[in-house]
C-alpha cells in the first residue's frame, strides 16, 4: 500500500514539474520569444543610456557618447549592387562576404551588426543612401568616453558580446555591448539598464504596416544606474605618475571602511584606447604585450613574497600564541643558524651585536634572527610540525592572506599561506620548523598580492579587524551596500597585542629604515621590505635586482589611509617604495606636496634599463636551450 502511494506521489510530482516548466516556457516567455523570431513581426530595440561612473569626490570618470552601427537582417536583404554598396561603406567585396556570412550564421531573421561604430561624418551621408538597400539600417548605440585618462584597470571596458553569449542569452543579441574587466564587468547589470522593445507588423512584402497589437508588448528603455566609486581620482592619477617607468602595484585603503582609495598597476594604458573603431587593433596590441603586460592588474593579480612586512605578522602571532612577550630577547650576531651545514644560516643586517634584540627593535630594525626564533617557537609549541604550522597558518589567514578577499572586482589571486598539509605533501621526510624557516620573514612559500598586504596593514592600523575591500561606494537608488562590505572581520590576534607593533612601525620612520621618507606634520607607521628575485638561466639560479616593498598607514592615531606597494626590481624598500608611499600619503592627507625634489626624483626615475637587461638574460636562456 505504501509503495503504491509513493509511486502515485512521484508520478504526480513529476507531472506538476513538467506542467510548470511548459507554462513558464510557452506562456510566460513564449509570447515574447515567438514575437522576436516571427517572420511577420519586426523588433526594434531602444538602447538605454549606460550608467555614469564617478569617483568618491563626484569627479566624472566614465561618460557616454553616441555611436552608429550599420545593422543587417540577412533574410530581408534583396539583390544589390555590391560594388556600389562596398564603396559606400568603405569596405571591399571580400569583407562584405565575410560580414554577410557571419550574420547569416548567427540568424537569418534577427538583426546583427554589419559594420560598427561609424564616424560621425559618415553617418549623415549614409542615413540618406541606406534606405535603398533593403535589410540594412542604422542603429544608434551608446559607447563609452573616459574624461580622465587613468584607472583603466579599475574601470574596465565594454565590447561586443561573443557569439556564444548572444546565442545563449535571453537578453543580449549579437553586436550588443557588454562590460569586460573591472567595474564595467562586475556591475554590468546595474550599469547597462534594460533595453526597450517595439514590435511592428509586416506584410508579405516585408513592409511595416503598423504597430503590433497597438503596442501591447512594447516596453520603454530603463537607463542604467550611476555608480560612485571609492577611488580618489587625484590620488590614482598621482600614483600612476609616480610609477611611470616602473613595474609594480600599489593599493591604498581607508582602514575604517575598507574603501579602495587607489588601485594602481604599472605600466597601464589610456582607457580611451579601447573605444571606437580602433578598439580591436589596440586590444590585440595591449593584450598581446607579454613583456610589459599593461592589461595585467598587478595590484590584484600579481603574487609576490611579502618580505620584511610579514615579520610584523610573525611577531603578532608569537604574542598571541604566548611564545614571546614585549620583553623577549634573542641574540642576533649577524644571523640565525638553524643547522650544522654552512648553508643552514639565515643572514641578518640589523647590526645589533652583543645584546639581545627585543620585539619593537626587531620590527624597526628588521631583525631576521628575532623572527626566525619566534616562528620556530610557534611551530614547536605543538606536538608536531604539521599541527604547529596549521596554527601559524590560521592566524595569518585571519588577516585576509592566502585566499580571495571577496572584494567587488572580477580578477585576483589567492596568494599562498602554506599549512601543515602543504608540507606533508611536499616532503617525503620528517620536516620541522627549520625546514620552513624562511616563512618567518615573508619568503619561502609565502606569497601575497598587493591588495592583501594593504588589507593586512589596515587590520594592523585598526588593532585587529578589517572591512572587506571594495571599489563601489554607492549605487544610484540603492540605499546601502551589501553587508559583506560593512561588517568588520576580526583577526585571531587580540587587540592588546597591536600597540607595540604600531609603535615599532612608527619608529621605522623616526629612526629606522624609512627615516629619510618622513613627512613633516604627519605621523606615519610603516615597514620596508626587500625581496630576493631569481630566475632560471641555463638551468642555473641567477639573482636579479631585488623587489622593493613597503607598507604604511597614517596618521598613527585614527588612521585615514593604509598602503602597500611593490616595485619590481626596485632594490631596497627604503630607496623607491618608501619615498613613493610617503608622497602618496602626503598627497592624500595634505592635498599638496612639500618635498618637490623628492617628487621630481621619483617621477623621473625609470627602471627600464633593469627590465631590458632582465629580458636579455631571459632571451639568452631561450637561445641556449632552444625553447620557444
Amino acid at each position: 500500500m505504501k509503495r503504491s502511494f509513493l509511486l502515485i506521489f512521484l508520478i504526480t510530482l513529476i507531472g506538476i514539474i513538467y506542467i510548470s516548466r511548459l507554462f513558464h516556457l510557452q506562456i510566460m516567455k513564449g509570447s515574447e520569444n515567438s514575437l522576436t523570431h516571427s517572420a511577420t513581426i519586426k523588433v526594434e530595440y531602444d538602447y538605454p543610456e549606460r550608467g555614469y561612473i564617478y569617483d568618491r569626490n563626484g569627479k566624472l570618470l566614465v561618460a557616454n557618447q553616441l555611436s552608429y552601427d550599420v545593422m543587417i537582417v540577412p533574410k530581408e536583404v534583396e539583390p544589390l549592387d555590391t560594388l556600389e554598396f562596398c564603396s559606400l561603406l568603405k569596405i571591399d567585396k571580400e569583407d562584405f562576404k565575410k560580414r554577410f556570412s557571419k550574420a547569416e550564421n548567427y540568424a537569418r531573421w534577427l538583426p546583427s551588426v554589419f559594420l560598427k561604430q561609424l564616424a560621425k561624418e559618415d553617418y549623415a551621408y549614409l542615413q540618406e543612401k541606406l534606405p535603398k538597400y533593403k535589410g540594412f539600417y542604422i542603429q544608434k548605440r551608446i559607447i563609452r568616453n573616459y574624461p580622465v585618462k587613468s584607472a583603466a584597470n579599475v574601470l574596465g571596458f565594454i565590447s561586443e558580446v561573443s557569439e556564444y553569449i548572444a546565442k545563449n542569452s535571453e537578453y543580449y543579441e549579437q553586436g550588443e555591448l557588454i562590460g569586460k574587466l573591472g567595474v564595467e564587468k562586475q556591475y554590468e547589470k546595474e550599469l547597462r539598464g534594460i533595453k526597450g522593445k517595439r514590435y511592428y507588423k509586416r506584410n508579405n512584402l516585408n513592409e511595416i504596416t503598423g504597430s503590433f497589437k497597438g503596442g501591447m508588448y512594447d516596453t520603454l528603455a530603463v537607463p542604467g544606474k550611476d555608480l560612485t566609486l571609492t577611488i580618489d581620482s587625484e590620488l590614482q592619477e598621482y600614483g600612476e605618475l609616480l610609477m611611470a617607468g616602473k613595474r609594480g602595484g600599489i593599493v591604498a585603503l581607508e582602514p575604517q571602511t575598507g574603501e579602495i582609495l587607489a588601485l594602481i598597476t604599472a605600466p597601464s594604458y589610456d582607457p580611451n584606447l579601447l573605444v571606437g573603431r580602433k578598439r580591436s587593433p589596440n586590444s590585440v596590441r595591449l593584450f598581446n604585450d607579454s613583456i610589459n603586460m599593461p592589461t595585467f592588474d598587478r595590484g590584484l593579480q600579481a603574487s609576490y613574497a611579502p618580505g620584511s612586512p610579514f615579520k610584523i605578522l610573525t611577531g603578532l602571532i608569537g604574542l598571541q600564541e604566548g611564545v614571546i612577550d614585549e620583553n623577549s630577547g634573542f641574540f642576533c650576531n649577524h644571523g640565525y643558524r638553524y643547522g650544522r651545514r654552512p648553508n643552514e644560516f639565515m643572514g641578518c643586517h640589523c647590526n645589533i651585536v652583543g645584546r639581545p634584540v627585543r620585539l619593537k627593535t626587531a620590527i624597526a630594525k628588521s631583525c631576521n634572527t628575532y623572527f626566525a626564533n619566534t616562528y620556530r617557537k610557534i611551530v614547536d609549541k605543538y606536538e608536531n610540525a604539521t599541527i604547529g604550522t596549521d596554527a601559524w597558518s590560521e592566524h595569518a589567514k585571519s588577516f585576509g592572506l592566502g585566499n580571495y578577499l571577496g572584494y567587488d572586482l572580477p580578477s585576483g589571486q589567492k596568494g599562498r599561506i602554506p599549512d601543515g598539509r602543504f608540507y606533508d605533501r611536499s616532503y617525503d621526510f620528517r620536516w620541522g620548523a627549520t625546514t620552513t624557516i624562511s616563512n618567518s620573514i615573508g619568503q619561502g612559500e609565502v606569497e601575497t598580492t598587493p591588495i592583501q598586504l594593504a588589507n593586512m596593514t589596515a587590520a594592523i592600523a585598526n588593532k585587529g579587524y578589517y572591512y572587506t575591500p571594495h571599489i563601489v561606494k554607492k549605487i544610484e537608488d540603492k540605499p546601502n551596500l551589501d553587508s559583506i562590505y560593512t561588517t568588520p572581520r576580526k583577526t585571531t590576534v587580540s587587540p592588546e597585542h597591536f600597540p607595540i607593533a604600531i609603535e615599532a612601525m612608527y619608529e621605522t620612520f623616526t629612526r629606522g629604515t624609512a627615516r629619510y621618507s618622513q613627512v613633516k606634520g604627519i605621523d606615519i607607521c610603516g615597514k620596508t621590505g626587500t625581496v630576493e628575485n631569481f630566475i632560471r638561466v641555463n638551468k642555473k639560479k641567477v639573482q636579479l635586482t631585488d623587489h622593493s616593498i613597503f607598507i604604511a598607514f597614517a596618521p598613527k592615531e585614527n588612521p585615514k589611509i593604509a598602503i602597500a606597494i611593490f616595485v619590481e626590481n626596485g632594490g631596497y624598500g627604503s630607496t623607491i617604495a618608501a619615498p613613493i608611499t610617503s608622497l602618496l600619503i602626503e598627497k592624500y592627507l595634505n592635498k599638496s606636496i612639500s618635498r618637490k625634489h623628492l617628487e621630481n626624483r621619483m617621477i623621473n626615475l625609470s627602471l627600464q634599463e633593469r627590465y631590458d637587461n632582465q629580458l636579455l638574460i631571459q632571451k639568452s636562456d631561450t637561445i641556449a636551450t632552444g625553447t620557444k
